[in-house]
């Protein structure tokens, strides 16, 4: 309202319980909003450390000192190399620096390990990475994320609720088309399903009807939207898994037509 005033938004929130302009929020319990606290911390150590290390690496040119492709287990070993012979002043600055990744990797790798035990004592999440591709955390990060599998009526209802499904936008007669997906619900869940089906379409090897449906639509189209799409159906197979408590079998996916018992003829 123009105006913001106790009275006034007494008044609106009365409206909107008169005209019925609410619906209900699913809340989740404690115990998933702990396994989601734990995921988001563990994801910001992630994030920071690479932003700390790409900043180093960064910084490093600039005085004629370059890295090169190597890996993380021999990264601090190679800034100290080339640290050896530079200015005292620079040196001091970037080893204070690598002094903060070190921390952070310390941290990530403590709360990875608590996530690793947290799957390891849940048969729900076990069973979630029966799913060729899955992980500790794409398995935690969708039962955070569905919480109660039975507050969906349809499997086929999750993928548009994490925002896997494409947006529509239609005006009159003349404009009807298709966008990119709406990206709405869980960003978290959103990228582990999404990691999930690039695993299974990039590296696993394995046959199995979702893999080979996905290679399809990637062979017409392009393997972003194969993603995209294995991504979406994932969603509703994990969620199916979760209701029936099925581990993953290699026909998931696949088209299922009724058969038709045919009665001989007398």
């Amino acid at each position: 309202m123009r105006n913001t005033t106790d009275r006034n938004d007494a008044r609106g929130i009365a409206q909107m319980m008169r005209l019925g302009w609410y619906r209900a929020v699913h809340v989740k319990n404690i115990d998933m909003q702990k396994m989601r606290s734990l995921l988001a911390n563990r994801k910001l150590l992630k994030r920071k450390l690479i932003d700390v290390e790409n900043h180093i690496r960064g910084t490093l040119p600039a005085y004629g000192l370059l890295m090169g492709a190597l890996g993380r287990g021999s990264y601090e070993a190679r800034v100290r190399e080339l640290l050896e012979h530079s200015d005292p002043i620079f040196s001091v600055m970037i080893e204070a620096m690598l002094d903060v990744p070190r921390a952070i990797f310390k941290g990530h790798e403590r709360l990875h390990r608590v996530l690793l035990q947290v799957v390891q004592h849940d048969t729900v999440c076990r069973r979630l990475m029966t799913v060729p591709g899955g992980d500790p955390v794409a398995a935690l990060s969708f039962k955070v994320g569905v919480d109660d599998p039975r507050r969906f009526a349809r499997s086929r209802t999750v993928g548009a609720h994490f925002g896997l499904t494409p947006r529509r936008h239609q005006s009159g007669t003349s404009i009807d088309y298709e966008g990119r997906i709406s990206k709405q619900g869980d960003v978290a869940v959103r990228e582990a399903v999404c990691e999930a089906a690039a695993s299974l379409l990039l590296l696993v090897r394995k046959w199995s009807a979702l893999r080979a449906w996905g290679l399809r639509i990637a062979k017409r189209s392009s393997m972003l939207c194969a993603i995209t799409a294995v991504a979406r159906k994932l969603a509703s197979i994990l969620h199916r898994m979760s209701v029936s408590e099925t581990d993953f079998h290699v026909g998931f996916g696949a088209k299922v037509t009724q058969r038709l018992r045919l009665k001989p003829v007398q």
